[in-house]
């Protein structure tokens, strides 16, 4: 992990020459971006946000904000913005055709499998191949600090989600402790192919960690903290 003051970077994707990417910390906000000068030339491309699993190519800046849960671009001078508040950030990266996703990864997303879809996605129009992706997951709400009920737990196995690999029984009964990350993880190295060595993970959790924002530590702040990732000129 690469400590850069406002944001978190994934050290493997920082080797990356051609690519700028970050987890934002608290603090960190849209204006931020263009007061760092390693971002300064880049156009943020924001979404409506909708715990959704749509998926949008975007190789222009939109003429207003899109509605969805992912973003996808080739183009180089586009910052793709996800924002979170325990959901989880992921990023994809196509090394072999120079192509970048960011998707906002919600406990309805996630298991909406909007991973998967925007992995389907790359692959479709752009030959995206598992072996040549990279994956980075943010900061998000760990397992231990996220309770959810059974009807939950019911939507994601009726997903095909792994009940063992991404639930833990909760305190009380018909409660659940969620794991978001591990459920990601087998979507993209399971289903998806790819290598697990290739999916890096930040394993800090928005609640317990004071430099980071959490909707259900702090259920009135309406800030979020701003995950970026693009493709330099």
């Amino acid at each position: 992990m690469v400590n850069n003051q406002n944001y978190l970077a994934v050290e493997e994707f920082s080797r990356i020459p051609w690519l700028v990417h970050g987890f934002g910390l608290a603090g960190f906000d849209l204006e931020s971006l263009k007061l760092d000068f390693r971002l300064a030339d880049f156009q943020p491309v924001e979404m409506k946000q909708e715990h959704s699993t749509r998926v949008l190519v975007v190789d222009r800046p939109p003429d207003r904000k899109v509605a969805g849960d992912a973003l996808i671009t080739p183009k180089a001078g586009l910052l793709l913005v996800v924002k979170t508040a325990d959901c989880l950030p992921i990023f994809l990266v196509d090394t072999e055709h120079q192509l970048v996703a960011a998707v906002h990864g919600g406990w309805r997303g996630t298991a909406g499998r909007i991973a998967e879809t925007a992995f389907e996605t790359m692959r479709k129009s752009f030959s995206t191949r598992p072996d040549q992706t990279l994956a980075a997951l943010g900061p998000a709400i760990e397992a231990r600090c996220y309770e959810v009920g059974q009807e939950v737990y019911d939507f994601f196995l009726r997903q095909g989600f792994p009940p063992d690999r991404i639930f833990l029984p909760g305190d009380r009964a018909g409660q659940f402790f969620l794991d978001l990350k591990a459920a990601n993880f087998w979507l993209l190295s399971e289903v998806l192919g790819l290598q697990a060595e290739n999916i890096f993970s930040l394993e800090l959790c928005t609640f317990c960690r004071p430099d980071l924002l959490s909707h259900r530590r702090q259920p009135d702040d309406q800030a979020r903290l701003i995950n970026f990732i693009g493709i330099k000129d």
